[in-house]
């Protein structure tokens, strides 16, 4: 075996602060959708707002598996410095459109990056959020 791969730590799982943490500083995740025998992945632009994860999308696809089956897998993962990190946040996910609600999800940053008209919004309650850390390998 790789000395290097002996020499380092092995995985941690990483605390629910920790998770929130590297959701909060990533730029983008992932949301996993199952209905009607099919599961799909889309990549999102969110924000984390008391506790939930925020999105804008427009209609199509995920509003409409939203409306079959609510419950959902967010994801992110990334670098930092020499760690990598995965964290996943499963819950269920819903619209919401009260103007309040979307200024304060608009002002905690839940901007999408693609250019067509993005003007639905949606929430995912936690039911479950966990993470894993472990070290890169030096090169």
């Amino acid at each position: 075996m790789d000395t290097e791969m002996q020499d380092r730590e092995p995985t941690r799982a990483l605390t629910e602060a920790e998770c929130w943490e590297r959701i909060l500083a990533a730029p983008y995740g992932r949301i996993a959708i199952a209905a009607a025998d099919e599961i799909d992945i889309f990549p999102i632009n969110h924000a984390a707002l008391d506790g939930t994860i925020v999105f804008r999308t427009a209609p199509g696809t995920k509003l409409l598996e939203l409306t079959i089956r609510q419950q959902v897998a967010f994801e992110v993962d990334g670098t930092d410095g020499r760690e990598a990190f995965s964290v996943v946040v499963k819950g269920a996910a819903g619209e919401f459109d009260r103007d309040a609600e979307t200024l304060t999800a608009e002002e905690a940053g839940a901007s999408p990056w693609a250019p067509e008209p993005k003007d639905r919004w949606v929430r995912i309650h936690p039911t479950s959020v966990s993470g894993r850390s472990f070290l890169l390998p030096r090169r």
